[in-house]
């Protein structure tokens, strides 16, 4: 549904376009010092028009904190946190109503909410609502680099290119849209986070990811590589009493449980669905299949944005984690 994880706990809500979209964020240890400047670096990371290859909209996206702060500390309550959504220009969507965007979660969510769903900009299923995972994960990361332990992510490839600015030359001069590769890496975690089958590390990270809109694959370590490789040279020898391996083919998890090395992932990012080259679909008013291009402001790379929410998830994924391990306690 629209909650996740078991005591830090989130429960993300609102429409592309509608008044707001927000987070409520349950869980959090009081105490912990908390303002806007907070969440500046990373709300900018994430907004379009900022760099090339982004959706022109933009929004202002200052945080405005409903519950569970007191005198610029967490109380120990539900944090909720809002996002006004202002910069909207939902007549964009109304003349293809009837035509289901290919991509898009247009015909599943109109066929499964029986036409109720906000369809403006995606409503509910838009990316718009990763602002609020971004705002989460401010807190996540906050409360893990007072651990040591840091997560990041950057982007590998765009369109099969390691240099990025080809790959987005290629989906200009295609006039159209294109993916990419996102690494996300975090250190400085504990040996013995995560259970074993189906809270696994890789289980609940994964189910984090795909939340993320446009993420179509998850590989950890040496990931799909290693279906080339002999064992000898997958394992990954132990070193010390640490758990240091001379390699990390594992990606840092062994068992479902984190072994002290690295977490080291990557996604698969699907070229934005919203692409103005024409296409055709189903008119289901006339029942007829009809070619139409998608108007309105899109991204030409989604991969771009991403780097920030991907840091996101993964730090509330392993916030969830150390508290179930009593790693977090309080704060001071």
């Amino acid at each position: 549904m629209n909650s996740l994880g078991q005591l830090f706990r989130i429960h993300i809500f609102g429409e592309s376009h509608g008044e707001s979209v927000g987070i409520v964020i349950d869980g959090c240890p009081a105490g912990l010092p908390l303002a806007v400047d907070d969440f500046l670096e990373d709300i900018e990371r994430r907004k379009g028009g900022v760099q090339k290859g982004t959706t022109p909209r933009q929004e202002t996206d200052l945080p405005i904190f409903k519950s569970g702060l007191f005198n610029g500390k967490t109380t120990g309550a539900p944090i909720t946190i809002m996002f006004e959504n202002n910069n909207t220009r939902s007549g964009d969507y109304d003349k293809h109503r009837a035509v289901p965007r290919p991509g898009h979660a247009d015909f599943t969510a109109h066929i499964k909410y029986g036409g109720n769903e906000d369809f403006r900009g995606g409503g509910h299923f838009s990316g718009r609502l990763t602002v609020a995972l971004v705002a989460a994960g401010v807190i996540a990361k906050k409360l893990l680099v007072n651990l040591g332990i840091k997560t990041t992510a950057t982007i590998k490839e765009i369109g099969g290119e390691t240099d990025l600015n080809t790959g987005l030359q290629k989906a200009v001069e295609a006039k159209d849209s294109i993916g990419g590769i996102v690494e996300s890496s975090t250190v400085g975690l504990p040996v013995g986070l995560g259970e074993h089958f189906f809270d696994s590390v890789e289980s609940l990270i994964s189910h984090a990811v795909f939340a993320i809109p446009a993420v179509r694959g998850i590989e950890f370590g040496a990931g799909f590589a290693s279906a080339k490789m002999f064992g000898i040279d997958h394992n990954d020898s132990i070193m010390d009493a640490t758990g240091k391996t001379s390699t990390n083919h594992a990606g840092g998890v062994v068992g479902g449980i984190t072994n002290g090395n690295e977490l080291l992932y990557r996604i698969a990012i699907k070229p934005t669905s919203s692409t103005p080259k024409e296409q055709v679909s189903w008119n289901w008013e006339t029942d007829t299949i009809e070619p139409f291009s998608v108007k309105g402001r899109h991204d030409l790379c989604i991969a771009l944005r991403v780097p920030v929410i991907l840091e996101a998830v993964t730090a509330i994924i392993i916030t969830d984690l150390m508290l179930l391990e009593q790693r977090i306690k309080r704060i001071i």
